[in-house]
């Protein structure tokens, strides 16, 4: 378990406690079972970072506060230099790095992933609002319900993540931007996630 992922598991516990909120209730409001949720909490398994976004919403804070431990501070606008996102190593070979952590009240996610190429067959995952992609770096397959696009260098596709989707690499090491917006609908309406092991976003 990369030490990144058991410091949001720390965090997410150490504030669910203060909160004084049942494991149950952040499950049951984020949409997964009770004992997946403890299995992240519990610094066992990766948090998807839909999750993280997801508790972050149940617990009433920005979702900077649990990934770096600190809260945004910027209004108006946000810089953020080449490389100097906040970087989550998912697991060998996937990187996301959160492009507008410290704007505060913002809307949308954009999330810089970096993704080794793999055999693994993308698992599919599920959340609310809505899903940009863009291609920047190598070839990406997007797997979206039944249907498969690769996209390459300058390709982009916009969907619906209630639909189950999941990405990853061909043949050689690729980068693509997904941008985020999950304001448009309430975390307990989020569907269940796949939970088989493999890229998760």
């Amino acid at each position: 378990m990369d030490s990144q992922i058991k410091l949001i598991a720390d965090r997410i516990k150490e504030l669910r406690e203060i909160l004084e909120v049942e494991q149950q209730e952040v499950a049951k409001q984020v949409g997964i079972p009770l004992e997946e949720y403890q299995s992240y909490e519990n610094g066992e398994d990766d948090i998807p970072v839909g999750v993280i976004y997801g508790v972050a919403t149940v617990l009433g804070v920005d979702p900077t506060v649990l990934l770096t431990g600190d809260a945004p501070r910027m209004t108006g606008y946000t810089v953020v230099r080449g490389g100097k996102g906040v970087s989550v190593e998912r697991y060998q070979g996937y990187t996301f790095s959160s492009l507008a952590f410290n704007y505060i009240g913002r809307e949308m996610e954009p999330m810089l992933v970096t993704i080794l190429p793999s055999d693994e067959i993308a698992p599919l995952v599920t959340h609310s609002g809505q899903e940009f992609n863009l291609c920047l770096e190598g070839r990406v397959r997007v797997e979206i319900g039944e249907r498969s696009f690769i996209l390459e260098a300058g390709d982009s596709i916009y969907f619906d993540p209630r639909i189950p989707h999941g990405q990853r690499a061909v043949d050689v090491p690729t980068r693509f931007l997904t941008v985020i917006n999950e304001q448009s609908t309430a975390y307990p309406n989020v569907l269940p996630t796949d939970r088989e092991g493999g890229a998760r976003k």
